[in-house]
């Protein structure tokens, strides 16, 4: 059974370690963050094109960029996901019944509004401009709304409304909620020669024979990762190699990986980690299903 502890997590990422299991499972977490993972995304966007008057002055919705690019980095900024709160617009209770093009409802779609009068010095349109009609909570994060849109220049105004759903990464990545997601077998270092290691130690770089164990092992993972660095050194190409040899050895563990991510925002590592791991059950699930059948 595959046993799965936390080692490290954050606002926005988290390292776990998977035990008793093979490359294939990992991978497949690996792929399921990335593909699977249920997501909210702005899908549409309705830009209202023509002049506003304000104050005895005329705006126009004119802008340095075209409005499709302008689309292209809505789809990409992190709208706050909730999975508990929204459905996918085909499995919507109020929507799923409706052909396609009359779905949307307040409980398969987010709304955001946004409208921005440019100065003379130049105004940064960006993701705080952006307004949900709804709750607060669902606001773009303080953190990412600094992310810039476009820019205008005093008579330019920008005007429009971002329709975000549900969907996933298979689909389009502004649906993948992860990034740099890796996974890497565990690895230990050993200790094969005191006398020649000491041209490692001496570098003073960190890690240093006190670390290792009686038994010759290194095995806290924070300071394999420091000593995976240092080793390039003393690793070919280098002077020392030639003395060095394999004093110090990298081993990996039998059945470890060590999986990595970090999330854009849009809900929290640990989430996005238990919906992953919800889908990928599921998948397992209905083929298991699929095979008694056929056989």
């Amino acid at each position: 059974m595959v046993k799965i502890e936390i080692l490290k997590e954050s606002e926005d990422g988290m390292q776990l370690l998977l035990s008793g299991t093979d490359r294939s499972f990992a991978n497949a977490l690996r792929r399921s963050l990335i593909s699977d993972t249920p997501k909210m995304a702005i899908d549409s966007v309705r830009f209202q094109l023509g002049t506003k008057e304000q104050d005895q002055e005329i705006w126009e919705t004119t802008g340095p960029i075209p409005d499709e690019m302008v689309a292209q980095r809505l789809a990409m900024v992190p709208i706050p996901t909730e999975h508990d709160k929204f459905h996918f617009r085909d499995e919507c209770p109020n929507c799923k019944d409706l052909v396609e093009e009359d779905r949307g409802c307040l409980e398969c779609q987010m709304i955001y509004t946004c409208v921005v009068f440019g100065t003379e010095e130049g105004k940064w349109v960006t993701a705080g401009d952006m307004k949900y009609l709804g709750e607060e909570s669902l606001e773009i994060p303080g953190e990412y709304k600094s992310i810039p849109l476009t820019k205008l220049l005093k008579g330019q105004m920008i005007e429009f409304y971002a329709t975000a759903v549900m969907g996933r990464g298979r689909d389009h990545t502004k649906w993948s909620p992860v990034c740099g997601v890796t996974f890497i077998p565990r690895r230990v270092g050993v200790l094969k020669n005191k006398s020649k290691a000491k041209i490692l130690w001496e570098m003073d770089l960190g890690i240093s024979a006190k670390d290792f164990d009686k038994d010759g092992k290194l095995i806290d993972i924070d300071k394999v990762t420091a000593l995976t660095r240092e080793l390039n050194h003393v690793g070919e190409g280098t002077e020392a190699s030639r003395e060095f040899k394999e004093a110090v050895v990298l081993e990996e563990v039998p059945g470890e990986y060590i999986l990595e991510f970090e999330t854009d925002g849009s809900m929290s590592p640990r989430t996005a980690f238990e919906k992953a791991s919800e889908e990928l059950a599921n998948r397992f699930g209905s083929l298991d299903k699929d095979l008694s059948e056929a056989l």
